[in-house]
């Protein structure tokens, strides 16, 4: 009898033995996974600012002049001729302000993945930017159109043939407008799913 349970337990220290190093590992896939996550919402975030700053940038240097019968005569066209493009460039700006402030947030959570509320808060000012976001790449969208194409039934009349390079400006600005849009939205999906990760446990 004593050797059958120095046998029993034996076996129950080999067991503990091997499943002590399956744990290690799980946790320690788990939080290479987070760091993953971590770099690649720190590129993402590094990558919309990019394209909102070349948005804003392009937008406000839009301006064209071409001349009106004669040299004496001059029609100038700019962005800021239009509220909606100013709108654009504001929020454009404010996009690229707000993931600059954030960057050394994205590297804290990346450092410290336990930290919630940070992530959490971060999640919803994402939000917030990708909302405002949209809808200035969405209104210049149709102002940009209506420049391009017209409107016959109220007489708006197409510019680009005019203003060329205006309207070839404006098209890129909004262009890299909805490439950030894209970007942001990508940011969010991966939180998302970080939470959705969290939640499980």
């Amino acid at each position: 009898m004593p050797k059958s349970n120095a046998s029993i337990d034996i076996e129950s220290s080999d067991e503990s033995k091997g499943k002590a190093p399956l744990i290690a590992d799980g946790k320690e896939k788990k939080s290479g996974l987070k760091k993953v996550m971590g770099i690649l919402d720190f590129v993402l975030r590094l990558a919309a600012i990019i394209a909102a700053l070349v948005a804003a940038a392009t937008m406000g240097t839009s301006d064209e002049t071409q001349p009106f019968f004669t040299q004496f005569f001059q029609v100038q066209a700019s962005y800021d001729d239009l509220p909606t493009f100013r709108f654009f460039v504001i929020a454009m700006a404010v996009l690229a302000g707000y993931l600059v402030l954030s960057l050394p947030f994205s590297v804290l959570t990346m450092l410290r993945p336990n930290i919630v509320i940070l992530r959490i808060l971060l999640f919803i000012l994402d939000i917030v930017v990708l909302s405002l976001s949209t809808a200035s790449a969405a209104a210049a969208a149709a102002i940009v159109y209506l420049a391009h194409s017209g409107n016959p039934n109220t007489n708006w009349q197409a510019i680009c043939q005019q203003f060329g390079d205006f309207c070839q400006k404006v098209s890129g600005a909004v262009v890299a407008s909805f490439v950030a849009v894209v970007f942001l939205m990508l940011m969010v999906l991966l939180s998302g799913f970080i939470f959705l990760k969290n939640a499980k446990k």
